[in-house]
């Protein structure tokens, strides 16, 4: 294949499967600003790719991607380890048709993301393309440069540590919509009950503000904790904030603009009726992707 043909032929390859490999990056990594730099890494090794010799053309692209999301992977724990406060994954702006697509959106919703943080390197990287991305043993060995059989022990010990920790219950699209509603109102119009009514016993509340702007600097837990909480920091906020409900993260979520440019990303998680996880992002740097929608797919 002559150069500028096989030029255009990655490209156009590259570009049909942009989306998954983002996708990919993004689960492994809980940052976008970090999977795009892992994509322009992984466009550049693509250039020097002898097409010819490339059999399966979209596992070549998700092996190179995923071992490059790796090294940033890695890179991004020491990162983490000096981050002010806990750390929330940056989030996505997504098209509502996202939510349609059940395990896409559980995926990369807040919750997951936050289950993937507590995985190894090696077995984000494997249950995000067995569990998720369902690629076959042999292509993830070869991602992850492991043997098939060692990728079958690291699939097996991660699906059982996010079946321990991932959410259990049932969600409905009703219940996540009264939830924005119950928390929008009782921003703009100091009614906190009935917000507090949906907080579930053992709910949590983690803020992210990177040290950059006010956030809680620990985990809140339990209705009482997390009530009081509310109560002292929304009663503020009434005339000084505009509120929308927006698809992040594949769910419906809140977002909060103070002056016209957003301010805090609010998302919540329910089970059964009950609010589980209230995730509230709020760090400058994590606020970008939320103007216009990022295309992801499986």
């Amino acid at each position: 294949m002559s150069e500028e043909p096989s030029r255009q032929s990655a490209t156009e390859t590259f570009v049909a499967h942009r989306n998954l490999l983002f996708t990919v990056a993004y689960e492994m990594l809980g940052s976008a600003a970090d999977a795009e730099d892992v994509l322009q890494e992984t466009w550049l090794r693509w250039t020097t790719v002898d097409l010819d010799t490339v059999r399966d053309r979209r596992a070549y692209l998700v092996r190179i991607t995923t071992r490059q999301a790796l090294t940033q992977l890695r890179r991004l724990g020491r990162r983490k380890e000096s981050y002010v406060g806990p750390w929330l994954p940056e989030p996505l702006l997504t098209a509502p048709d996202v939510a349609e697509d059940v395990e896409l959106a559980d995926s990369v919703s807040m919750a997951m993301l936050l289950v993937l943080e507590t995985l190894t390197p090696a077995e984000r990287a494997v249950f995000v393309l067995r569990d998720v991305f369902s690629l076959e043993y042999d292509e993830i060995a070869e991602a992850v440069g492991k043997t098939p059989a060692a990728v079958r022990q690291i699939a097996h010990r991660a699906r059982n540590h996010v079946a321990a920790r991932r959410p259990r219950g049932v969600t409905s699209k009703a219940e996540v919509l009264g939830a924005t509603e119950a928390f929008q109102k009782a921003v703009s119009t100091g009614d906190l009950q009935s917000l507090f009514d949906l907080l579930a016993p053992d709910v949590v509340f983690i803020g992210d503000g990177g040290g950059v702007v006010q956030a809680t600097l620990v985990p809140l837990r339990g209705a009482d904790v997390v009530s009081q909480f509310l109560a002292e920091g929304l009663s503020h906020l009434a005339g000084f904030v505009t509120m929308e409900n927006a698809y992040v993260n594949g769910g419906l979520a809140v977002i909060i603009r103070v002056d016209g440019a957003v301010d805090t990303i609010v998302a919540m998680h329910t089970e059964n009726g009950l609010i589980t996880g209230i995730y509230v992002v709020r760090n400058p740097e994590k606020l970008s992707r939320v103007e216009e929608e990022t295309a992801i797919a499986r």
